[in-house]
């Protein structure tokens, strides 16, 4: 921890530079973007804090996930990474119990962390995240304490790319290094982070976001046991494919999804539940297959495709992280196909039954294969529905994708990211 003279210095004058190289994704052309953001949030927290006391800089990342389409919630397996856009932070020790938080865009928020139980009145808030780690840690053993922040973020709201996670982990390494002494390792930053997701904010989720945003490099994941996670790194650099990862939003209406999300998960738990099981991780595939007449007419027809999808998706995560362990990036490409079409045909996660007519983010997947013509790669990203899709694109052909894409959905809706190597981290 320096000054916040001290560290404008040291970014103005290079020395932090390899560090901040890390944090890239693509080719190296973001180091000057991160450095002057940092020079902005160092500049914010001064004019808003002073210049006495010591400051850290941070950083935590979005992420994506590249396979296991919804199979966490039934603990199963994922393969997830984060990316070059992120969230970064200015941010040092104030010496109270309250946490005051400047987000660039958004109005400043004060948490008096001497309070540690869940509030009504934050249910979805940013407050309640930073109340629910606070609460966490002090329920660990740790030592709390009030701290001064300027957050700014890159991390594409609405994109799949978990901004509430990349939020989470942020505000979990800033605690866990202005009064932890860096004791907290990634996993359990993440875990958390969901605690105060679940506990504080008011939203169910997994694992997976926070995980994927704190660790760092490609990762598979088995949640066979939720408690205690199954991280493995895949030692891979996507750049190294002659390809590039493209998130592209459809445009699709984001409205009135939660009943989308819940149907998935009570659907294949009611297909799990024939078997006296819980969640369909716990089911033996061979005996769903056996029992599928019965199955069908106990869950219904849209469940059993459901589970279909996930015994199958489940086993392509798997072997995805192993074709990018072996090298062989065309199997993993045409594992992201069958993964796509799983998608589409047994979990129908495409589009919202309630507005049939409207289907963005199918014709997106059909306008991308075809601009590919039969090259990369096209998935449905993140939870469907509507929002954003996933493709993987020869660096060939980049900006003809691009014009492609754009001259439909208009301006602005491709984004080429990059798999970083680390997770959420202190800079300096």
């Amino acid at each position: 921890m320096k000054s916040p003279i001290a560290l404008q210095q040291d970014l103005q004058n290079g020395a932090i530079n390899a560090r901040l190289q890390s944090l890239c994704g693509l080719d190296g052309t973001e180091l000057e973007e991160k450095r002057q953001r940092l020079l902005h949030l160092i500049q914010a927290y001064s004019e808003k804090f002073g210049t006495d006391g010591e400051v850290s800089l941070f950083s935590s990342p979005g992420r994506t996930e590249m396979g296991g389409n919804h199979t966490d919630h039934q603990h199963g397996c994922v393969l997830a990474g984060p990316v070059n856009l992120d969230m970064m932070a200015c941010a040092g020790a104030n010496g109270t119990m309250t946490a005051v938080i400047h987000s660039a865009g958004y109005p400043a928020i004060e948490v008096d962390l001497s309070v540690l139980t869940p509030q009504e009145d934050e249910l979805g808030s940013s407050a309640a995240l930073v109340r629910g780690i606070a609460s966490r840690l002090h329920d660990m053993g740790y030592q709390i304490g009030g701290f001064n922040a300027c957050v700014d973020s890159t991390v594409l709201g609405g994109s799949g790319l978990s901004s509430s996670a990349a939020y989470e982990v942020l505000i979990g390494i800033i605690m866990n290094h202005l009064f932890c002494e860096d004791a907290i390792d990634a996993v359990a930053i993440a875990q958390i982070g969901q605690y105060a997701e679940n506990k504080f904010f008011g939203k169910p989720c997994g694992l997976m976001d926070q995980l994927a945003c704190a660790v760092g490099g490609i990762i598979s994941i088995d949640f066979n046991d939720p408690a205690v996670p199954i991280v493995n790194k895949i030692n891979y650099d996507l750049r190294s494919s002659g390809h590039v990862l493209c998130i592209i939003d459809s445009g699709a209406d984001h409205a009135d999804l939660t009943d989308e999300y819940a149907a998935v998960s009570s659907e294949m738990k009611a297909v799990a539940a024939y078997f006296g099981k819980q969640v369909l991780r716990e089911v033996d595939e061979k005996e769903f297959w056996s029992n599928l007449a019965e199955v069908r007419k106990q869950a219904g027809d849209r469940a059993v495709l459901r589970a279909m999808h996930f015994f199958s998706d489940n086993q392509l995560a798997l072997k995805e992280a192993r074709a990018l362990e072996q090298d062989d990036f065309q199997y993993f490409l045409s594992l992201v196909d069958q993964s796509g079409r799983s998608s589409a045909m047994l979990l129908q996660n495409l589009f919202c039954t309630a507005r049939p007519q409207e289907q963005a983010v199918p014709l997106t997947i059909a306008l991308a294969q075809h601009l590919l013509g039969g090259e990369g790669a096209v998935r449905v990203h993140d939870g469907g529905f509507a929002g954003t899709i996933q493709a993987y694109v020869p660096v060939s052909m980049k900006d003809a994708f691009r014009a492609g894409m754009e001259a439909v959905l208009g301006e602005g809706c491709c984004h080429f990211l990059g798999i970083r190597l680390e997770g959420g981290v202190v800079i300096a």
